[in-house]
């Protein structure tokens, strides 16, 4: 019977276990060092639109979302919220995305175009600067992390995997070149496949296996407001003008995302680092509601219940790195989803399951091989140390 390990229990590593599971690979075990989605996954926003700046990107995103609809019919207690997907654009910033208007024409993938004023008719919840261009994706939406990790975590359960919490992978280990297992604090595990879905830790976790991921990690905060008097009734919103991201949030409430652009990237030093030890800068929190409060007047009569920190995850290019490894037969990478891996991780579930299962993907996505990096540019942007205002603005 082969078996199949999984490094990570946040989103990614669990789609792949249910993917896996669905085929009826064989033995699949889930190894995290913490509790299920206890990193990234649960300090995310969920925000999924199909409208990226790849023709890679968005055949993998609009399959992801026709994966959410298929996941709210077979996850018990999780629903995705498709409420659409407002992307927000200032003049300055517009033209590059209107250039890839040509790629959503010729995927048939749907889109409407808005200024302020009927941006405004449409969410009267919502106040965009007359000068803002609203590019909106009808078929995006969000999730609740709070509801579909362990919505996913008990259906995979169910289908037979293995979920290990407190069980930290020490080792990668290796029969010549072919990678058959890992080493943990509590022993070895055998294994015809190993797959990597951990974040903040891929440098670490590989770099002992002479194994170059160049990615970075930078510090991002969300928070939540008190429930409001009524529901809000918006898309979610990518408001790039603003620094950051806004939605409905369950429960009346509405959930905020923004970036620190001078604070420095977030260098992992020990493998028992865990997000709980990130902190906002002081006044942030201030300086998120001032942001915000002339865009969504409602979040003047509330203010922020709930802070959550964490990180994102961004490779030299700022697409995802998805594969095997070359020269590591039985290892696969799935990580560096900038702000989307909530989003992607329905598709990068399946895509992983099928390399390892069929040895091929449905989708064509060698663009996002681990293996497209030069060596020595590799080497030089995980040597450098960088602001987030240095790095990629992608959102969702």
């Amino acid at each position: 019977m082969n078996t199949a390990i999984i490094i990570g229990a946040g989103v990614t590593g669990l789609s792949t276990a249910y993917h896996l599971a669905r085929k009826g690979y064989g033995r699949i075990i889930v190894l995290d060092k913490g509790l299920v989605g206890d990193g990234s996954s649960r300090r995310a926003a969920g925000i999924i639109t199909a409208l990226l700046w790849s023709e890679t990107g968005v055949r993998a995103r609009l399959k992801s979302l026709e994966l959410y609809h298929a996941l709210s019919r077979d996850l018990d207690g999780y629903q995705f919220r498709h409420v659409g997907c407002l992307n927000l654009f200032d003049p300055p910033s517009w033209p590059d995305r209107e250039k890839l208007l040509p790629l959503y024409d010729s995927l048939e993938v749907p889109y409407a175009i808005l200024d302020a004023a009927e941006m405004r008719r449409r969410w009267p919840d919502l106040r965009p600067h007359d000068e803002w261009i609203g590019l909106l994706d009808p078929q995006g939406g969000y999730s609740e992390p709070d509801e579909y990790l362990p919505a996913l975590a008990a259906r995979v359960r169910s289908l037979g995997v293995e979920i290990r919490e407190g069980e930290r992978v020490e080792e990668v280990l290796r029969d010549g070149e072919r990678v058959v297992g890992v080493r943990t604090g509590r022993g070895d595990l055998q294994a015809d496949a190993v797959v990597s879905t951990v974040y903040a830790w891929t440098v670490r976790l590989l770099e002992p296996l002479g194994i170059l991921v160049p990615v970075k990690a930078f510090v991002h905060q969300r928070y939540v407001t008190y429930p409001l008097p009524t529901p809000p009734h918006f898309p979610a919103v990518n408001a790039n003008p603003l620094g950051g991201y806004i939605r409905p949030a369950s429960g009346r409430r509405m959930l905020v995302g923004v970036e620190t652009p001078d604070r420095l990237e977030h260098k992992v030093a020990s493998p028992d680092f865990h997000l709980s030890s990130l902190a906002a800068p002081d006044g942030l929190a201030e300086e998120a509601w001032a942001g915000f409060v002339d865009y969504a007047p409602a979040l003047a009569s509330t203010g922020w219940e709930e802070e959550r920190v964490g990180l994102i995850t961004f490779s030299m290019d700022g697409e995802p790195v998805l594969g095997p490894v070359a020269g590591y037969p039985g290892l696969f990478v799935g990580t560096a989803f900038h702000s989307g891996g909530f989003a992607y991780n329905p598709v990068v579930g399946m895509l992983l399951a099928e390399y390892v299962a069929d040895g091929r993907t449905s989708i064509d996505v060698s663009a996002f091989s681990p293996d497209r990096f030069d060596l020595d540019a590799g080497r030089a942007y995980l040597a450098s140390t960088v602001p987030q205002s240095q790095s990629f603005k992608r959102r969702h």
